[in-house]
Formats: structure tokens, C-alpha cells, sequence
């Protein structure tokens, strides 16, 4: 072997970095988005953004041009000033494009609501918290005392205590000379806190000790020994067992059965500090003349542009450093690829609306099956642009907030030879299940039987997977008493 030359010729692709920016923008999240632009704006001083700053920049720029307009009156002042941008060198007006806004808008005052939302988060009460304001006020001992709130910092979320007494105990120091039985006194302190059913070991307790705080009575009575030994079978609604088991009427468990399902399991859930996430959406969909028309939510856009001062500095200095003049052109294409990102999502968000325009109309009932491919065609996009677009974007219609993604499914083919979207199927099966006599539920072959009378043929199976997607229970445990 020995070292040689050799000629190859091929043909490959290349993506340029302004075509990896456009598709990384294409398929990044409202989030996601704002997360890359206020990273763009910290590395690069070429951008910034528009908000507060137009009026200032407008007048500076018309002030500059009417210092440089001659003019004898008035008259033919205002008439030079609006002749001379033509006068300009083409590199002013590729700068006066982009000193223009790319989108967007926002306020001050939105900041403020989410910090006033923020403050208000911020003061509510905690579980321990309000455990301790109780405690407070018992008369305990101060080892007691301490002992208690031993037993509260291990709650979780729900109220429950989670880990069993004996994992709890190594966690004292052996000096205090402590054994199960102290643990057991302030679990039980615990218990009697409000609110009723916090300090549970499990479900059972949680409801017991509810029932056991409220007036003895027959009913009473009666929803303790469900709950304690039998709930089992009232959660399978096995009633034939249970009234054999309790030696009850009908009347008398459905009482009990009231009562229990009156009950809170989760009895801390209105103390948890669940941070909640609103969707922004990226397109609205409204109805103009009797036709639905998506446009971009200017909440969701960002306001970007070039650096006024920076931009100026460049253009009168042409020897400039190349690392500004690449960072100008780098904002460019933040600018331009943000832009194209928007655009795109408006013109496949009108495309489904297009083809989903009885949706809009009727509801889901009236959903067509619909694919990428479809949208693709139509808009001579390739599939995996289509896909990147409707990942994590979000439609604001008037029947609610959807995720792109949503409007496309798979089909189930009918008698007449036609196709019904499986979101169309899901939505008759809720429908037939809501209309449905509770002490009569329809199986999923009776529903499977009425869809087929309606043209649609699904198979039971299909209709279980369905069913179980909307999280409805079998037949055994929608049948009331």
C-alpha cells in the first residue's frame, strides 16, 4: 500500500446557517421561542426590542431629514421632505426596512398583572403553615408540640402521610428515647386538625375519619363500614354484593353512597401551590362574512428590530469591525426567519381551517379526517414542514383553544363509502354515553351497534380504545343504584 491522489466528484446537500436557524425557529414553542430571542438579544447588540421606543426613533429620524431638506416655504418643505427618502442611497432604505418592527406587541401593564398574579400565589397559605397556626393554639408540651410537626413536614401535597411510622421513627435522635407509640400520639394530634382527613394513611382513613367527624347516624354508620371493608366493592359499583354484605335496602345504600361521594380524598388539595401555565395562542380564528379567517395573535409575536444607534455608527463607518457587520447580519436573519416562521404558521393554520370549516360550524361531531400530506399539497410544503408547524402550536377558535394537531386524525370508513375522523366518533360516543340511562349503561357493543345504524362501522374493540381515551369508564362503573 502506498499513499495516492484521487479525484472524486459528487453531489451533496448543504444547509446554509440561515436555513438551520429557520427550521430550528419553525419547530420551537411560543416558550421556547421567547426563551431564543432573549438570548439573541443578550449576545447580540444589533437587536433590540421596538416596545417604547418607536415614537423617540421616528421623530429622531424625522428630524434628521428635515435638517437636511432645503426648502424655501412651507409648502415646499413638506414637499421635499417626503421627496427626499427617494434621494437616499439604496443602503438607507435596507435599513429603514429593517429598523421596521417584525411583529408583535406588548405592554407594561401585562408585566404588571403577572407580578400583581405573582404576589397574590405568593401570600396563600400553605398546608404546614395552617397546620401550625393550629398547633399553636393546643395545649401541648413544647417536645409534643415539636414531635407533631415532625409528623406534618412528612405530608405530602394531598394531606397523606405516605411513609409508615417505622421509617419515621430512625429519623429522631436516639436520645430522645422515642418509640412508636409517641409517633402514633402526635399522628393522631395531627388528625384532629382541620382540614378533616389530613394526616391519612390511605384513601379508607381519609374518608373514615370524615365520616367518624361528622353526627352518628344510621347513614353514618353505615358509610363507615363501606368505607372500612367494603369500598372495594362500591368503587366496582358491585351493589348486589354490598346490600348482601350489609343486610341494607336500596333506599339506605344509595343514602350511604351519597354521603361517601360527598367526601373530599384529597382534603390538602386546596392548599397546594400548583403553578398554572396558560397556553398563548399563536393564531386566532374568527368569523368574517360568513367565512372563518386565522390571523396571527400579536400577543404571541415578538417586536424586534435593529438597533437604531448601532446601525447608523456602521453605515457612516464602513471600515467597521467584521464582527459587528456579522452581527448586523445575523439580526437580519433573526429578523427575517422569525418573520417567515409566522407567516408560515398563518398560511397552514388557514389551511386547515379550510378544510376543517365544518368543525367551526358544528363541533366536533362534524370533523373530517384530515392528514399532512393533505395540508402539504395544498400548500406545496414538504410533510415534515407541516409537522414541525403544528408541534406545540395553539389555535384560538371560538369553540376553544386547540393544538394544531388536533384538527388531524385517522379515519374510519362508512357504509355510503365515505370516511368519519375518529375525533368525529369520539365526540358521538361521548354524546351517547351522556344521553345514556345511568341504571342502563350502553356496553361497547351496543355502542358499536348504534354507530353502525348511523353508517359508521367500528368494531368493539375500537370503541373500548375510544371510550378509554376519554377517560369514560367501562359499563360496570357508570351504573348507578
Amino acid at each position: 500500500m502506498k499513499p495516492t491522489l484521487q479525484l472524486k466528484l459528487s453531489q451533496h446537500l448543504t444547509l446554509t446557517p440561515q436555513l438551520q436557524q429557520s427550521i430550528r425557529l419553525l419547530q420551537l414553542s411560543t416558550l421556547e421561542l421567547n426563551q431564543e430571542i432573549e438570548q439573541a438579544l443578550h449576545d447580540n447588540p444589533m437587536l433590540e426590542r421596538a416596545e417604547g421606543n418607536d415614537a423617540e426613533h421616528g421623530a429622531e429620524r424625522d428630524d434628521a431629514r428635515e435638517a437636511t431638506a432645503e426648502a424655501p416655504d412651507g409648502n415646499e418643505a413638506s414637499e421635499s421632505a417626503r421627496e427626499e427618502p427617494r434621494d437616499e442611497p439604496r443602503d438607507n432604505e435596507e435599513l429603514g426596512d429593517w429598523m421596521s418592527t417584525s411583529s408583535g406587541s406588548g405592554s407594561s401593564r401585562d408585566d404588571d398583572e403577572d407580578s400583581d398574579f405573582q404576589d397574590i400565589q405568593a401570600a396563600s397559605t400553605s398546608l404546614r403553615e395552617h397546620l401550625d397556626s393550629q398547633i399553636a393554639l393546643t395545649p401541648l408540651s413544647d417536645s409534643d408540640r415539636a414531635l407533631v410537626r415532625f409528623v406534618i413536614e412528612a405530608l405530602d401535597d394531598d394531606g397523606y402521610l405516605t411513609q409508615d411510622l417505622e421509617d419515621l421513627l430512625p429519623l429522631l435522635r436516639e436520645e430522645l428515647e422515642l418509640d412508636i407509640d409517641d409517633l402514633q400520639i402526635a399522628l393522631n394530634h395531627v388528625q384532629n386538625l382541620e382540614p378533616v382527613g389530613v394526616g391519612a394513611r390511605s384513601p379508607q382513613e381519609c374518608l373514615a375519619l370524615q365520616l367518624r367527624a361528622m353526627p352518628e347516624d344510621a347513614v353514618t354508620r353505615l358509610a363507615i363500614e363501606i368505607v372500612s371493608k367494603h369500598l372495594d366493592l362500591l368503587a366496582n359499583r358491585d351493589f348486589t354484593r354490598l346490600k348482601r354484605a350489609l343486610h341494607c335496602s336500596d333506599d339506605e345504600l344509595r343514602e350511604a353512597h351519597s354521603l361517601i361521594c360527598s367526601l373530599n380524598p384529597r382534603p390538602a388539595a386546596e392548599f397546594a401551590t400548583t403553578e398554572t401555565r396558560y397556553v398563548v395562542p399563536d393564531v386566532v380564528v374568527r368569523k368574517i362574512r360568513g367565512s372563518w379567517v386565522a390571523s396571527l395573535n400579536p400577543d404571541a409575536m415578538p417586536k424586534l428590530r435593529i438597533n437604531h444607534m448601532y446601525a447608523r455608527i456602521l453605515q457612516q463607518n464602513r471600515g467597521a469591525s467584521a464582527a459587528l457587520s456579522g452581527q448586523l447580519q445575523e439580526a437580519k436573519w433573526l429578523l427575517k426567519n422569525v418573520q417567515q416562521r409566522f407567516d408560515t404558521i398563518l398560511r397552514v393554520s388557514q389551511a386547515i381551517v379550510d378544510q376543517q370549516r365544518q368543525f367551526f360550524d358544528h363541533g366536533e361531531v362534524a370533523m373530517r379526517p384530515l392528514t399532512l400530506r393533505e395540508i402539504a399539497d395544498a400548500l406545496e410544503l414538504h410533510e415534515s414542514t407541516i409537522s414541525r408547524v403544528t408541534n406545540q402550536k395553539y389555535m384560538a377558535t371560538a369553540r376553544g383553544v386547540y393544538e394544531l394537531k388536533y384538527f388531524f386524525g385517522s379515519h374510519v370508513a362508512t357504509d355510503t363509502g365515505g370516511a368519519a375522523s375518529s375525533t368525529a366518533i369520539r365526540a358521538l360516543i361521548r354524546q351517547l354515553v351522556d344521553a345514556e340511562d345511568r341504571k342502563k349503561p350502553l356496553s361497547d357493543a351496543k355502542i358499536a351497534e348504534l354507530l353502525g345504524q348511523q353508517g359508521i362501522v367500528v368494531a368493539r374493540r375500537t370503541i373500548a380504545k375510544y371510550r378509554e381515551s376519554l377517560s369514560i369508564p367501562p359499563v360496570s362503573l357508570r351504573k348507578s343504584i
